[in-house]
């Protein structure tokens, strides 16, 4: 007979790792299923320093390996595989893999969320030489610097209200001739004297050496184009949640992603949603990891009140 786990967690991110953490603490049998290596998004930022606790700050790869073997100090267990199919309905749900067919009582969902790449040339190479998707964990880098945000939406301005604050010059470039962003987010834009807006305006190259030094920018009205020195571009047009196979399954939100509040429970019982892939207003590795705590503590009580 196959084994059936106390808890699955699909992704090994720091939400993922921290409901197995939490999980295998309290006794309970869990496995976490990842398809690439822990760490999920942070794996790939060279260097963290808004986690509390690494005084000198610590790769994103390295701070996934710790949380992993964190949990698996304590008995869980972790699959690299790749998920096809899930079926979470029932006292017993299945997650399909490349790997096999695993069972749980309980699921956590960890998957993440992408940001939306500018899909240019170069741009995966450049993350982490100018190329980012979030002031609050690269913003620092750029301190006294220029930088370029794409986009005209709330995320948009927000991330240039944010890099304001450190950089000497913020450019928010947007393709069309206003903002789409709230009225709530005028003023403060307003009162930034080192925010300036380039209207109508799209990128269509990363200008770099082994490190970004500008934009090439196509208008979006005449064709004409022109370029722009900047030390860093911070891409904000949205993110990709890794809902694909929850369409249809659990109720999501208009963006996509899963509808949780902060007990993380979706609208299915037994099944939680945790870190990036959750309705939230904050997306961060502290935050990720508070839901994954969180988790864990109710899919306990799930457990408990459940029928032998």
């Amino acid at each position: 007979m196959p084994k059936i786990y106390d808890m699955l967690v699909l992704g090994g991110g720091p939400g993922g790792y921290t409901a197995a953490l939490y999980a295998a603490r309290a006794g309970q049998s869990v496995l976490v299923i990842e398809k690439l290596s822990a760490g999920g998004q942070m794996a790939t930022t060279e260097q963290v320093d808004n986690y509390p606790g690494f005084a000198e700050g610590i790769d994103g790869f390295e701070l996934g390996e710790r949380m992993q073997q964190t949990a698996e100090r304590f008995g869980a267990e972790t699959v690299l595989a790749s998920a096809s199919a899930v079926k979470l309905d029932g006292p017993i749900k299945e997650i399909v893999t490349d790997e096999g067919t695993f069972q749980g009582k309980t699921v956590v969902l960890a998957t993440g969320a992408s940001p939306r790449l500018l899909g240019l040339p170069g741009e995966q190479a450049l993350r982490s030489h100018g190329m980012a998707y979030c002031a609050a964990c690269d913003g620092m880098f750029f301190r006294g610097k220029t930088v370029a945000v794409i986009g005209g939406g709330n995320s948009a301005v927000g991330e240039a209200l944010t890099l304001s604050k450190l950089a000497q010059k913020v450019y928010l470039i947007h393709r069309r001739d206003s903002l789409r962003a709230d009225q709530v987010y005028t003023k403060p834009l307003e009162a930034a004297d080192n925010i300036e807006i380039i209207w109508n305006k799209r990128p269509i190259e990363l200008l770099h050496d082994t490190h970004i030094t500008g934009l090439r920018l196509e208008d979006t009205q005449t064709g004409a184009q022109t370029e722009l020195a900047c030390d860093g571009v911070f891409a904000a047009i949205g993110r990709v949640p890794e809902t694909a196979l929850f369409q249809g399954v659990l109720e999501l939100d208009a963006q996509g992603y899963i509808q949780a509040d902060e007990t993380t429970r979706t609208s299915l019982p037994g099944v939680f949603a945790v870190g990036d892939v959750r309705t939230k207003p904050l997306r961060q590795i502290i935050t990720a990891a508070a839901d994954g705590a969180v988790a864990a503590h109710f899919a306990d009580h799930y457990l408990a009140t459940q029928a032998p």
